[in-house]
């Protein structure tokens, strides 16, 4: 409990330096703007870039119309023009125009320059005047803004579908596998779901917002993408993992459920309170058709799981024989096929989008844990609540995160992806050690009415 306090604590410092620094921000903008815009008003010389904004899709070359104006052409022998990207990692530019090429009637060149695009998003391509004899360099006012986004791809269409798919199919196992008496004890005595609504819905966004600000200072866009996955519910892998780990299988589906149906209340709660402090400047519309979707996706195949348990007790024994096989072929599924579809978002990657996306889940795994055990909970039910902690729903985030503008869409969605790498990593090592250590879990079964013990830690 104490280290939930200190976490809520040190978020609140967070929120409170925020404020300060953006309200220093804007008292200094109005000067670092007056002087660029004093900089930048040396040069004599025009720049038409036609268009003077696009935007393009990534690892592709586009053709830009420019002119150049108004030159001094007393010391064309001396001068040449070189057009750069302000961020190189994004796009290059190569050309240059001597002085040579300027005409002396008009006092301009006209033609086009080549832009290689390279990665996802905004930069500005500025002309720059070079003079040999003095070594002087003359920046241009003017520049063309280059907005970097990827094309669609079909790949990201099959990827999605096929995850749906043998998710409702492994949530049918769920259903036969569930133990209703179990259930109803639970929702008669609510404290592990209690705990685990406190630790999702309080905890997570705590911990999500207060790693993105010591983590992304500068970076609204990481900050977004981080905060979204903390808000966001708990994710179906959890249920697979509490399988694996022989956690409260039906504990673990009942937090999944509320998870899912709280998300329509708690996600907009927190967005539009703590989240303005990120993105005040945005507007975006919560997606509740999509969440009450997801919702419902759920709930559907576990009913059929339910009717097959109830009514077909041979088909029930084939289900939950093939749950934990199902369960784990579909997470190393769906850790292969995102590294692949999403393989252009790890050139995005850099030591502090992985810091953060380690930072999330483990920290939300180490505190539901301490927390759960504080409130007297058997291992096996403090085991399945920091699973459902620290597994957030990153295919929520993505979605909300996609309804941004691009490149921003994909740039935050980084952040999501980068926590699902890392999540499965305690889990993984803790599945080694019991494997190591030659610990078999006691598995639930729907097909007798007793309660079961699972091996604690």
């Amino acid at each position: 409990m104490n280290l939930l306090v200190v976490s809520i604590c040190l978020t609140m410092i967070c929120i409170s330096r925020s404020f300060l620094v953006e309200a220093a921000k804007t008292t200094t903008k109005h000067h670092v703007v007056r002087d660029l815009k004093r900089e930048k008003s040396l040069p004599q010389w025009h720049v038409k870039f036609n268009p003077s904004n696009i935007t393009a899709h990534m690892n592709t070359v586009i053709i830009i119309e420019v002119e150049i104006r108004d030159v001094d052409v007393t010391h064309l022998n001396d001068i040449s023009f070189h057009f750069y990207s302000e961020n190189e990692r994004l796009a290059v530019v190569n050309n240059a125009v001597s002085g040579s090429q300027i005409d002396v009637n008009s006092q301009r060149w006209k033609g086009s320059i080549t832009v290689e695009v390279k990665l996802l998003g905004f930069t500005r391509i500025y002309a720059k005047m070079l003079n040999q004899k003095n070594n002087h360099v003359e920046i241009s006012n003017e520049s063309l803004a280059l907005t970097i986004v990827r094309k669609p791809r079909l790949i990201d269409h099959i990827f999605t579908g096929s995850v749906a798919l043998l998710v409702s199919l492994l949530y049918i196992n769920f259903g036969a596998a569930m133990d209703l008496k179990v259930l109803k004890k639970l929702l008669l005595k609510p404290v592990g779901p209690m705990i685990g609504f406190m630790t999702q819905f309080i905890l997570m966004p705590l911990i999500s917002y207060a790693v993105g600000y010591f983590v992304f200072p500068e970076s609204v866009e990481m900050q977004l993408g981080l905060f979204f996955t903390g808000v966001s519910p708990s994710g179906g892998a959890s249920n697979m993992w509490t399988v694996i780990l022989g956690g409260n299988m039906n504990l673990s589906l009942l937090m999944t459920s509320i998870s899912n149906v709280a998300a329509f209340a708690m996600m907009p709660l927190w967005i539009f309170t703590l989240g303005r402090v990120i993105f005040s400047r945005n507007n975006m519309t919560i997606p509740y058709s999509k969440i009450a979707t997801f919702a419902v996706a759920l709930v559907i195949p576990l009913a059929i799981g339910v009717v097959i348990q109830k009514y077909s007790p041979k088909w029930t024994k084939i289900l939950v024989r093939f749950l934990e096989p199902i369960s784990k072929c579909l997470i190393i599924f769906i850790i292969i096929f995102a590294t692949v579809t999403n393989l252009y978002l790890f050139e995005l990657f850099s030591l502090q989008i992985i810091l953060a996306g380690s930072l999330l889940p483990w920290l939300g795994y180490g505190l539901a844990w301490y927390l759960a055990k504080s409130l007297k909970q058997i291992p096996a039910d403090a085991l399945t609540i920091a699973i459902e902690t620290g597994i957030q729903n990153t295919g929520i985030a993505i979605f909300l995160l996609r309804s941004l503008p691009q490149p921003q869409a994909d740039l935050t969605t980084v952040i999501p992806v980068s926590v699902a790498i890392m999540t499965p990593f305690p889990l993984l090592g803790l599945y080694l050690y019991r494997k190591y250590k030659g610990h078999k879990p006691i598995k639930y079964s729907a097909l007798n009415g007793d309660e079961h013990h699972i091996r604690s830690l």
